[in-house]
């Protein structure tokens, strides 16, 4: 006689079937992750807190603690290029996310020709960082560069200016650089988010008579606020680890003057060869940005919650 399996415990079955082949599909992915992710960071936080002896055989570790850690966050350039970092990152965020946002709004704004300015809004932002730096180093070239002919031409400068010879120059040139390669990504992540709004929305607010100001702040600010969580979370993300436009763009010169955190760590690493000291500065950097990561996602849900309630 067949014993039949109760329709509820059948169904559970099969759910409990389809996480297991889930699981079973996502397990290569998974080790690949752990693999080449995972565990290089895991490893890099147990050299940082270990002094690394180099031999002609590789390497030894011998446990120091947070020794690395003590002398990192006492040396003066650490704490400059942490400063660095993290004004470079406010204000080269700041000024993409307003320019984006202008950007955003006339695309969205505009019907006919709008695939053909994306695509010229993509060229800057689909460039590779190493390319777009040499392009900007000739612009800034003090002797052939474009800017100063330019400038000179127009009667905005009398001589030549070395750009990236002064210590402020140097930190605003490389702004103004960083900031025309990526707000581009900006403006289509707003863009994406802007597309999302209801026009019965604006066009109700019109016809109760609302002015654009009006309009913008309380009806496409609010609603967008997610969106610009997103757009700012990842340029953080980005601007705080910069590494290859100083390095291409001005060697982190003149002086130590843009320097930024990976910069800092890349040479303590491999060319001073203290590779406890170098893990221990890419860990802190890390701490710094998912800290400050996690305060943008709070400052934004904080927001979303009140404009709810």
């Amino acid at each position: 006689m067949k014993i039949l399996m109760p329709h509820s415990r059948r169904r559970r079955l099969a759910a409990r079937y389809l996480v297991y082949q889930g699981w079973a599909f996502a397990l290569p992915g998974l080790l690949i992750i752990i693999a080449i992710t995972i565990f290089p960071i895991l490893y890099s936080i147990y050299i940082s807190f270990n002094h690394v002896a180099l031999t002609t055989n590789g390497f030894q570790l011998f446990w120091v603690g947070l020794h690395n850690y003590r002398i990192v966050l006492s040396n003066s350039l650490f704490r400059y290029s942490l400063v660095f970092t993290v004004i470079y990152t406010i204000v080269t965020v700041m000024v993409e996310l307003v320019l984006g946002m202008g950007v955003a709004l006339v695309l969205n704004a505009i019907t006919t020709g709008r695939g053909f300015m994306l695509a010229l809004l993509l060229l800057p932002w689909s460039l590779i960082t190493v390319i777009s730096a040499e392009v900007w180093s000739y612009i800034y070239n003090g002797v052939y560069g474009v800017l100063n002919a330019l400038l000179i031409g127009i009667g905005l400068l009398h001589h030549p200016v070395t750009w990236l010879g002064t210590p402020v120059l140097a930190i605003a040139s490389m702004m103004v650089a960083d900031i025309w390669k990526t707000t581009p990504f900006v403006a289509i992540i707003l863009l994406a988010g802007l597309q999302m709004i209801p026009d019965e929305l604006y066009e109700a607010a019109s016809i109760d008579g609302a002015s654009p100001g009006y309009i913008f702040w309380k009806i496409t600010v609010p609603l967008l606020r997610p969106t610009i969580a997103l757009s700012v979370l990842f340029r953080v993300l980005q601007a705080f680890g910069v590494f290859d436009l100083p390095f291409v763009l001005t060697g982190g010169g003149p002086g130590h003057a843009t320097e930024s955190l990976a910069m800092l760590g890349y040479q303590v690493m491999f060319q001073d060869l203290n590779m406890g000291r170098g893990a221990a500065i890419a860990a802190s950097t890390t701490l710094i940005v998912l800290l400050a990561s996690l305060f943008v996602l709070r400052v934004f849900r904080a927001q979303v919650e009140e404009e709810a309630s």
